[in-house]
């Protein structure tokens, strides 16, 4: 069983705040280069320091910021692997899946499925308001980000990915001993570090019922299917198609996508669909196809001594 995999007598909950702590210090050695680059351009051009994140993140074209902030989360992986194998002794595929490898089948699957229902919500938009939106493609610059983009996005979302879904999933349920506290716990975190994208800034707080039903339904999703392997490939999708498709001037990264968002942002029926109805329809397909069962126990159950001494 996934949770059980990380629960041992000598995996006290300290050692998971210690390992985040060294978690987060290795994102932030990540983060030197773009501190570097900032500095550099800032007396190159005789420029005052940015004092937000969003003056750095409008400093550098965007291919080139996009390459920058990502390498924070390359850190934060080798952050990861060594907390799981030198803290906890555990394996990487222990906090991945319960499967005796990695079932890249799954992945896929996620990651094609909710590609094609981004593809198919973004056609809606567009189609309904066609004049919010300008084409902005050129080949080389989208070709960069491409590349950039599949090679690096992947790494950002599944760190993230491997924190929540896997690390911290695994540390709360040896707190709690039971499936809901992680779950929660994990999906309340997970939409707080949202909290200061400017996405918020512009629609409101209520984008939080998004990220933080986002963060519910990857943990559901992980412990229905016992492995992180679903949750992995939609959030890949979810950011790589993201990035590829569509920008704007509001979002946390401006990319050199295909199409320009140009509407002044608002938080509607767009904020909630996703939780209410397109997550409730994921689940269905994803529990249809690999036979789930028995949800009030995976997802709200204790975790038993047979469970915790087998």
């Amino acid at each position: 069983m996934f949770l059980e995999q990380g629960i041992k007598p000598e995996n006290k909950f300290w050692k998971y705040l210690l390992g985040s702590v060294f978690i987060i210090s290795a994102s932030f050695i990540g983060q030197i280069p773009i501190t570097a680059a900032v500095f550099y351009k800032t007396f190159i051009d005789h420029t005052a320091f940015p004092t937000a994140n969003e003056g750095v993140m409008k400093m550098f074209e965007s291919n080139t910021t996009l390459f920058l902030v990502m390498i924070s989360f390359v850190f934060a992986f080798a952050g990861i692997y060594f907390v799981v194998k030198y803290i906890h002794h555990q394996t990487l595929l222990s906090v991945t899946t319960s499967r005796s490898k990695v079932d890249w089948k799954r992945i896929w699957f996620s990651f094609f499925l909710w590609s094609f229902f981004s593809l198919l919500s973004f056609l809606f938009v567009y189609l309904r308001s066609p004049e919010h939106f300008v084409l902005q493609f050129k080949l080389v610059p989208f070709l960069i980000l491409a590349f950039l983009g599949c090679i690096l996005i992947p790494i950002q979302t599944s760190t993230e990915e491997y924190v929540f879904r896997g690390y911290l999933m695994q540390g709360f349920a040896n707190l709690a001993q039971n499936r809901w506290f992680p779950l929660l716990m994990t999906s309340l975190i997970f939409g707080s570090m949202h909290w200061t994208n400017p996405e918020v800034e512009k629609m409101g707080s209520i984008i939080m019922i998004y990220y933080i039903g986002t963060g519910l339904f990857l943990g559901v999703i992980t412990l229905m299917d016992e492995g992180m392997e679903l949750a992995l490939g939609f959030h890949a999708a979810n950011n790589l198609v993201g990035a590829l498709l569509v920008t704007s001037d509001w979002t946390v990264f401006q990319t050199n996508s295909i199409f320009k968002d140009l509407s002044e942002p608002s938080a509607g029926i767009d904020v909630i669909l996703p939780v209410v109805v397109i997550y409730p329809i994921l689940l269905f397909i994803f529990s249809k196809k690999y036979g789930w069962t028995n949800w009030k126990e995976k997802l709200t159950g204790k975790i038993s001594n047979v469970e915790l001494n087998a």
